[in-house]
């Protein structure tokens, strides 16, 4: 099974994808750490990838498109989660290709809505833990009393320096501009679900279960 979850910066992606890959046995695909892996690889595409980041130039569709077909040819896991990829529309068109050129399906495409005024308070006041990437928040789910992670023990907790209102209203416009057109394009194909991306985390995870087990 091969998804694309959907929603602005802070809707709660990565924790869902997360949840996804310890239940499932799914492997998220993450445009970054995909390119920094590659970088370190020492293979044909890392040293493309390397000397593109070493001149300050910005990684390509065609190299992206090139990492994540090795993914899917791979084998590995139990479908891919597409985190951070499609952006654009010509993106999705690529990608739609890639999949068929391997024999594989998009069988969902899961929009976590949100609304912005609620998500803007929520993420200014999020933190997470530095060992492991847990989310806290400080009205919904503190950090515990006795400043331990529940997720892995640890005891250090940082808040991203972009996490603040303005910033977020930045990025909340970009992906407005950029992204949200993908909404209609897979409504379109009628690969597209939705869900309350502001939910309790275990009441997310639980509606985007039920789209993948229908």
């Amino acid at each position: 099974m091969n998804i694309i979850l959907l929603g602005p910066p802070g809707a709660g992606k990565g924790t869902q994808a997360r949840y996804l890959v310890e239940e499932r046995g799914m492997v998220q695909l993450s445009t970054g750490d995909m390119l920094r892996e590659a970088k370190d690889s020492g293979t044909e595409m890392g040293n493309l990838v390397a000397g593109v980041m070493a001149r300050g130039e910005l990684v390509t569709d065609e190299i992206v498109i090139g990492l994540i077909r090795e993914k899917l040819e791979s084998g590995e896991g139990k479908g891919f989660i597409f985190d951070g990829f499609p952006r654009t529309l010509k993106q999705a068109d690529a990608l739609g290709d890639l999949l068929a050129e391997t024999g594989q399906n998009l069988d969902a495409v899961i929009e976590m809505e949100v609304d912005d005024a609620a998500l803007v308070s929520r993420i200014t006041a999020r933190s997470t833990c530095g060992s492991c990437g847990e989310v806290y928040n400080d009205v919904t789910k503190p950090i515990p009393a006795d400043g331990k992670c529940t997720n892995c023990g640890g005891t250090e907790f940082k808040r991203r320096a972009d996490d603040n209102e303005e910033s977020l209203r930045t990025r909340l416009m970009e992906y407005y501009k950029k992204t949200s057109p993908l909404i209609g394009y897979y409504y379109a194909k009628d690969k597209l679900s939705k869900v309350d991306g502001l939910g309790e985390m275990d009441a997310v995870k639980a509606a985007i279960a039920k789209v993948l087990d229908a």
